[in-house]
Formats: C-alpha cells, structure tokens, sequence
C-alpha cells in the first residue's frame, strides 16, 4: 500500500480485507497467509517493496492504487493481480477492456472520469462566489481524463482553471500557498498517494475552499 503502516485508513481497509475473507472461509494461520508492504508515499520504496513480493512468489497480490499496480506490473507478468481504486483502468494502460481486461490484471475502478465535472458543481454550490478554480493531483494516481472533463466545462461555470502536479507533500505546499493568495479561490484536490490521508500536511486557506 501507498500508506503508512501508522495510517488509521489503511488499516481499516486492511480489517475490512481480511473480515471479508473470513466470511468466505479463507482463514489466517489456517488455509491463507498475508504479506503487507507499507510505502508511506515514498515511491522508491514502493518499487522495491513491488520487487521483494513478487519474489516471494505469492498466489495472487492486491494493488490499492494506480502508484503501487504500476510498480508490481513493471516486476511482475506471471502473477495475478487483482486492483482496486484505480482510476481509469483502461486509459491507463492497466487493462484491455472493462468487459475483458485480459491479462493477469483485474480490479475494480476508482472514478468514473466524469464525475470531476460533479466535484466542480458541487464546488460552485457550496462556495458560489469562486471566481478560480485549482485541481491539486499525483499523476501517478489519476488519470488526465479527470482534467479533460473539467476543462470542457470549465467556462460554462464562470471561473478560471489552473492545476498543479503533485510528486510530494512539498508540491503541495508550494501549490496551495501560492494559489491562495488571490481571493475567491476554490480548491479541488485529487485523490492519490501524496493528496490524501490524515497524515498529510494541512494548510490554512483563508478564503480559498477544498473539495476532496
């Protein structure tokens, strides 16, 4: 996972994983052993955690995000995957179809890419007098599919687009505090491995509203 192991998020998925599993009568200790890898966001680790389980030859490996199904896929042809959040399998290059990703790549969808254009309405409804809007977002989390409906509609809101690229929590920084110095800003931030989690820096906004 791209979390920390201290993350509170990831554990809960990691509890909901394995209580689903039970229910299904796959029982740890008895007939399924489990390996987790914690990247914390730092995505040299991320790429060598993907190498050292794919070394231990495992019979199936669960990728949580578009980050860390691209690392196990770059070490990795022969053992199944099974994804999911990820955003846009198939322009990303993941899956061959929806229907019949071929492969040995499977999962579920994050984000249809159309509803980036929900997050811009539900934007302007809460905070009507924005006059710009930024998209904060981990390339390596989201696909630009999720712009690309923005930027269709974009003038139809009334409001300026910008947007950021994010590598790490100091882009972020650096993204916010320079757009939030110009009032009426609104703020929409992407989810991916270096936007999300309560364990990610915080930021006083002023005026500026964030939509996640």
């Amino acid at each position: 996972m791209t979390l920390a192991d201290t993350d509170s998020e990831g554990q809960l998925r990691v509890a909901a994983f394995r209580q689903e599993l039970q229910k299904l009568g796959w029982i740890e200790g008895r007939n399924i052993q489990f390996e987790y890898r914690w990247a914390a966001g730092d995505a040299q680790r991320l790429r060598a955690y993907a190498q050292e389980l794919v070394g231990i030859a495992p019979a199936v490996m669960l990728a949580g995000n578009n980050a860390a199904l691209t690392a196990l896929q770059e070490v990795n042809r022969t053992v199944p995957i099974v994804f999911a959040q990820v955003a846009d399998p198939v322009g990303s290059g993941f899956v061959a179809s929806l229907a019949r990703p071929g492969g040995h790549v499977t999962g579920f969808a994050l984000y249809e890419p159309a509803i980036a254009v929900k997050w811009l309405e539900l934007l302007k409804e809460i905070a009507p007098g924005i006059s710009r809007v930024a998209i904060i977002y981990d390339p390596t989390d989201f696909n630009a599919k999720h712009i690309q409906e923005i930027e269709a509609v974009i003038a139809s809101f009334g409001v300026q687009l910008s947007s950021f690229i994010i590598r790490n929590v100091s882009d972020i920084e650096r993204a916010i505090d320079g757009f939030a110095i110009q009032p009426h800003g609104g703020l929409i931030v992407l989810p991916g491995t270096f936007t999300g989690g309560p364990s990610r820096s915080h930021h006083q906004l002023g005026d500026t509203a964030r939509l996640t």
